[in-house]
C-alpha cells in the first residue's frame, strides 16, 4: 500500500471516528452515501430538552447548549443540502426548547421533521419549527398548559407571566403549522381527555388533520421528501 493510500485510509477513519463521536454525544451525523450526492445532517432530539440546569446523568437528554453552536455551524457550513430533524422527547425546558426551535426555522436550507414515540410539551414547537413535518402511524404529540416546578408565588404577576409563556408558544405553533392560534390553545386548555391534567395526546394521523404535523410518514418519507426539497431548491437557484 503506497504512502497515499496509507494517508487517505487514515483519514477515514479518523472522520468515521469523528461522526461516531457526534453522534454519541450530540446525537448528530451527517448522511453523504446516497447515490444523489447530497449531504443531510441528521439531528436527534431524544428525551428531555435540558436548559441551563443539567439532568441527572441517568436521563436520555437533549442539551440545547450543544445544539445550537452545532445549528449555526450548519448554517454556515455551503456544503450541507438539508437537515432531517428526529424527534422522541417528552419535552423539557421552554426557553431552550423555542431557542432550539427558533435556530431551525431560521435555517435557510431545506428542513425535515420526524416524529418517533413522541414529540409532547416544548417537542409540539421543535417538531413544527422545520419547513415540513411527519410523524409516524404510531406517533403522539401532547398539547398542555404551561408548567412549572419548584416554588410559585401566588400573585397576578405570576399569572401574567404564565400567560406570556404560553403566548410565545401557541404563537410559534400557529405561526409554523397550519393550525390556527385559537385551536392550539383549545388542544392546551382540554379538560375532557386528562383525567388529573389539562391538554391533548393526538395520535398518528389525528396530528395531520388537526393541522399541526404536514404528514404520516416514516423515514423513507421523510428523506424522500427532504430530497425533493433540495432539488426544487437547487432548480430554483441555478434558473
Amino acid at each position: 500500500m503506497s504512502r497515499n493510500q496509507d494517508e487517505r485510509k487514515k483519514a477515514e477513519q479518523e472522520q468515521e471516528a469523528a461522526e461516531n463521536e457526534k453522534m454519541e454525544e450530540y446525537g448528530q451525523m451527517t448522511l453523504e452515501n446516497n447515490e444523489r450526492k447530497k449531504k443531510i445532517h441528521l439531528l436527534s432530539i431524544i428525551g428531555e430538552v435540558e436548559g441551563h440546569e443539567n439532568l441527572s446523568g441517568n436521563a436520555k437528554a437533549t442539551k440545547y447548549d450543544h445544539v445550537l453552536p452545532q445549528l449555526a455551524a450548519l448554517e454556515d457550513d455551503d456544503s450541507v443540502d438539508g437537515l432531517l430533524v428526529l424527534l422522541n422527547t417528552s419535552g423539557g425546558d421552554v426557553d431552550a426548547g423555542l431557542a432550539i426551535a427558533e435556530m431551525i426555522a431560521s435555517l435557510s436550507m431545506p428542513t425535515v421533521s420526524l416524529v418517533l414515540g413522541g414529540s409532547h410539551s416544548i417537542g409540539v414547537p421543535l417538531a413544527v419549527s422545520t419547513d415540513y413535518s411527519f410523524i409516524v402511524p404510531t406517533g403522539t404529540m401532547m398539547v398542555h398548559p404551561v408548567r412549572m416546578s419548584g416554588m410559585v408565588i401566588g400573585a397576578s404577576q405570576t399569572y401574567e407571566y404564565f400567560n406570556m409563556i404560553q403566548d410565545r408558544i401557541l404563537t410559534f405553533i400557529s405561526t409554523h403549522s397550519r393550525i390556527a392560534y385559537d385551536q392550539v390553545k383549545r388542544l392546551m386548555h382540554n379538560t375532557k381527555m386528562l383525567t388529573r391534567d389539562l391538554g391533548t395526546v393526538l395520535v398518528g394521523k389525528e396530528n395531520v388533520k388537526e393541522g399541526l404535523i404536514d404528514e404520516v410518514g416514516g423515514i423513507r418519507e421523510a428523506l424522500g421528501k427532504l430530497y425533493s426539497m433540495i432539488e426544487e431548491k437547487h432548480n430554483l437557484q441555478n434558473g
